[in-house]
């Protein structure tokens, strides 16, 4: 005779993690497969699950600039339009998520001067500002390349093909040259 009493309580300890998690009220991040998850990491920091929206309401996209949010949102709407899905891999992030973000990037990365191609220090982070937005899949994120300067929408590294900021006049003028990378973005303080 076969026991399931291991599954069971594997299952009781499951709904108990979440049940205590809402009771503390936060979501705490369980999994995240575009990305390592963040250790920790809740919504309220600006973690967001996958296959979040430029329309969801979660902290890491209500807390964009309004204008880079009304921005993605138009043209989130237009790329849908034409078969291409976007997602949001992250927008707005806490100073503690990105710190976290940073120190995670410096373990796998074996120092901060490599780390600092790709993750900003927390007073340099244009995420901790609410000022970029990460676009998660190979053809949102190309379909943004392409379309994303006709709604002032750039990307701002070019080893980020995801990353995009609001640039105001790109609509009229074209984005502005990107930086190599972090590094080169003077916004960055470890750079």
């Amino acid at each position: 005779m076969t026991t399931h009493l291991p599954r069971i309580l594997l299952a009781l300890l499951a709904v108990a993690a979440l049940v205590g998690a809402a009771v503390l009220g936060t979501q705490v991040v369980l999994a995240q497969t575009d990305g390592p998850a963040t250790i920790g990491a809740t919504y309220d920091d600006g973690e967001l699950p996958d296959g979040a929206t430029a329309f969801d309401s979660y902290a890491g996209i209500t807390n964009l600039e309004p204008g880079l949010l009304a921005a993605v949102r138009a043209a989130a709407t237009d790329a849908e339009a034409s078969g291409i899905e976007v997602i949001i891999n992250s927008g707005w992030r806490s100073s503690e998520l990105q710190e976290r973000l940073m120190e995670q990037a410096v373990a796998e990365r074996g120092s901060l001067e490599e780390a600092s191609r790709w993750v900003a220090t927390p007073e340099g982070s244009s995420h901790v500002t609410g000022d970029a937005v990460d676009i998660g899949g190979y053809d949102a994120a190309a379909w943004f390349q392409t379309n994303g300067a006709r709604y002032d929408l750039c990307q701002t590294f070019e080893n980020e093909a995801w990353h995009f900021e609001l640039r105001p006049g790109a609509s009229v003028h074209g984005c502005p040259a990107m930086y190599r990378d972090a590094r080169d973005d003077p916004r960055n303080t470890a750079a």
